[in-house]
């Protein structure tokens, strides 16, 4: 299926789907078309991530994100993400993928991300993500304060503070 067809249709669903809040976890149950095989015929794993931007859309239309963003002229960017591969995702499966905001830092927000077919984990990791306006990366303290959110993180989970030094360590 098209992606930007595919898009559509999950912007267009979700409008109809339940308001969430941001923390919640969403499940979109999806499927492996034939464009998202590689020469191995099973999904690619780039796909993956595209897949994972359609979660993002999702969820930032249901945590009603989207017009606060469009009324400001902010861009949701993603920063950087990790993944584990655990097993392939073949042609015409349907399988479900879970993601959720976990916390957020003074510019980042980070999302745990599940691709699951029934009970079993294909493949699994994080992602993070900024607002972007017109003069950089907006703080989450003011895209937090435009939504009427709590500031206070929850708690960073140990993989994610071992990502966020592991890409401090890239950096430096």
């Amino acid at each position: 299926m098209n992606l930007y067809l595919r898009l559509l249709m999950t912007w267009l669903r979700a409008r109809s789907k339940p308001a969430i809040q941001m923390g919640d976890s969403i499940a979109l149950r999806l499927r492996v078309w034939p464009n998202d095989l590689d020469v191995n015929g099973h999904m690619n794993n780039g796909r993956y991530m595209t897949i994972v931007d359609l979660a993002l859309i999702e969820y930032f239309t249901r945590a009603g994100f989207l017009p606060v963003a469009l009324q400001r002229g902010w861009r949701p960017m993603l920063g950087g993400s990790v993944i584990s591969f655990r097993r392939g995702l073949r042609p015409f499966k349907g399988y479900t993928l879970h993601f959720a905001m976990q916390c957020w830092d003074e510019r980042w927000n980070y999302f745990r991300f599940e691709f699951r077919l029934g009970e079993q984990i294909m493949a699994s990791g994080y992602t993070k993500g900024a607002v972007v306006g017109r003069d950089g990366i907006v703080s989450s303290a003011e895209t937090r304060g435009a939504m009427g959110m709590a500031l206070n993180s929850p708690t960073v989970p140990a993989p994610i503070a071992a990502w966020i030094e592991a890409d401090r360590l890239l950096r430096a």
